[in-house]
This record gives C-alpha cells, structure tokens and sequence, in this order.
C-alpha cells in the first residue's frame, strides 16, 4: 500500500523529533506530504476560539522545531496549530478531514500509580482513527518532557 498523506501530532515531549523525522522518511519514499499538528486543549469555561496567549507561543515554538526537523529532511510537511476541548477527537477529526493514510503519534514512556500508562489521548485515537495508526513509545529513560 501507498501511504501519501501523514497526520503527526506533536505536544513538545522528547519522542516528537522522532515521530517527525519518520513521517518524513515515509513520506518521502512515495513523495507524501506531512501534516503536523499541535493540540491545544481549550477549557469548557473558555470559548472555544478563545486566545490562549502562553500556549499560541509555546505551540509555535514546538511547531517551529518539527518545521525545522521537516526542512532538514527535504520533507513536504505543513503545520497548524488546532483548538479543541479534547485532543484525541481532535486528531481524529483532522485526520478524516485531510483524508490522511496514516496518524504518526508518539508517547513517551511514563509511570502512574507503578504501571506504565498511556495516558486517555493514544486509546482513544487507537480506537477510533479511520486510517492506520504509527505508535512510537519512547525509551523508559525519557520520562522528562523537551524544555
């Protein structure tokens, strides 16, 4: 199968690098393009198209560095920042909106209560993405988020 089109969600954790670099190694073999997105969660007290000034700024930070990891890369990639009260619906959402082959989303390694947790957001796309869905997990060493 050709993949052509690749949602990457990234949230400034240490595995997006990572995601970001093998979205564009896909989608270079068949001449793809890479949509890459950063979810800001908007409170149920806010608007939804409320401005969100401290986290526009660190979204186009964390969005800037993929652009560059992209462009480093000669990789055909697009980036925006979304709104939304929840994220995984979100990239569900973008991802049946631009028709994409694949989600390419990653998540590092951490702890809750012992165990290792996924957190709510990577179930839930797992759960309901319409197309294929990449995971990478990081090493257990990177539990600390990029500064």
């Amino acid at each position: 199968m050709k993949y052509n089109k690749f949602l990457v969600p990234i949230g400034g954790k240490a595995v997006d690098e990572d995601i970001v670099k093998s979205a564009c190694v896909i989608a270079r073999r068949s001449k793809g393009k890479v949509y890459i997105v950063h979810v800001i969660q908007v409170s149920r007290n806010l608007p939804l198209d409320a401005e969100i000034e401290d986290e526009t700024a660190a979204g186009e930070k964390i969005l800037a560095s993929a652009e560059k990891i992209a462009d480093v890369m000669d990789c055909d990639a697009e980036t925006e920042i979304l709104q939304a009260r929840e994220v995984g619906p979100a990239i569900v959402d973008e991802a049946v909106e631009r028709g994409v082959d694949m989600i390419v989303m990653g998540i590092n390694y951490k702890k809750r209560f012992g165990e290792w947790d996924m957190g709510s957001v990577v179930p839930y796309v797992l759960r309901n993405a319409p197309c294929r869905v990449l995971l990478w997990r990081g090493p257990m060493e990177q539990e600390q988020e990029k500064a």
